[in-house]
């Protein structure tokens, strides 16, 4: 028995941008030295934002990353070139506003931002999906890093008085521009099965084919099942075509005359354009 090597699912698409910034502009703010944004082909996104002189993640410090998810200066706020989006990262927590007009809200109906997570070492990470910035394809963004916050014990209320920052991009540098790309996805052959494991005469044979999608990993529940068997010269036309509990399914009726000679099958299974398909080779017992 011979079965046909199962394809591999694709590797996370390798897009990635690393900004640089200035440094030593205020040596009792954090200095942010690198921005370095990527996504996965999924479209989720992560920003690196490199603070060594912070190695770790103060009560009095705050981040903010401005988002202009359109590149669309007559967006959004007009007083920070357009931008529509804010993470803030501010007495541990971390949220997403969205430009409303007159400023940045969280609004019933606006992205659920259950994929936002923020961890910080020697700098704060984002994770954020493109599909919770407007479904951003192409943005533009700045980074500000604050130190220097008080907050009130009563009222919970920020005194910035004496506050020090640094901005990526500074010293008036625009914002840094990102494109998401990713890969187009494909279905990936996740297992494959015979039952039995040979094909015996006179009895009904099934191979069973699981495939998932690349991006998400989402197994493929239905979709069109093309099942090709051939005993000899002979081909032979199934009994079943269909995905059964997650897998295409094909089932032949083997002849009680194929003792001893080879069986050739292949299962495909095609779902919203996208296609899989395995082949096996056996012979009849």
């Amino acid at each position: 028995m011979a079965f046909g090597g199962l394809s591999r699912s694709s590797a996370p698409a390798a897009n990635t941008a690393t900004f640089q910034d200035s440094t030593g502009e205020d040596p009792q703010a954090p200095d942010i030295t690198t921005v370095t944004v990527a996504n996965d082909d999924t479209g989720m996104l992560t920003f690196r934002i490199a603070v060594p002189n912070r190695p770790t993640l103060g009560q009095d410090m705050e981040f903010d990353i401005f988002v202009d998810t359109d590149s669309n200066t007559s967006t959004g706020d007009p007083d920070l070139a357009g931008v529509d989006y804010v993470i803030e990262l501010v007495r541990g927590e971390t949220s997403l506003f969205k430009w409303d007009g007159t400023g940045f809200t969280r609004r019933f109906g606006d992205p659920s931002a259950v994929t936002l997570s923020s961890s910080y070492q020697n700098g704060l990470t984002i994770r954020i999906s493109a599909n919770e910035l407007g479904n951003t394809k192409k943005f533009r963004f700045f980074v500000v890093a604050i130190s220097g916050l008080v907050v009130d014990p009563v009222t919970g209320e920020i005194d910035d008085a004496n506050a020090h920052a640094d901005a990526a991009p500074g010293g008036g540098a625009g914002l840094y521009p990102f494109e998401v790309k990713t890969a187009k996805p494909t279905l990936v052959a996740k297992k494959f099965t015979a039952v039995p494991a040979k094909p015996a005469a006179g009895k009904p044979f099934t191979l069973r084919l699981v495939a998932a999608r690349s991006d998400t990993g989402a197994v493929v529940q239905n979709g069109r099942v093309t099942c090709i068997g051939r005993v000899g010269s002979t081909r032979l036309r199934a009994t079943a075509a269909r995905v059964v509990a997650g897998a295409a399914t094909c089932t032949w009726k083997i002849p009680a005359s194929a003792k001893g000679k080879t069986f050739r099958g292949s299962v495909s299974v095609v779902f919203e354009g996208l296609r899989a398909a395995q082949a096996y080779v056996g012979k009849v017992r």
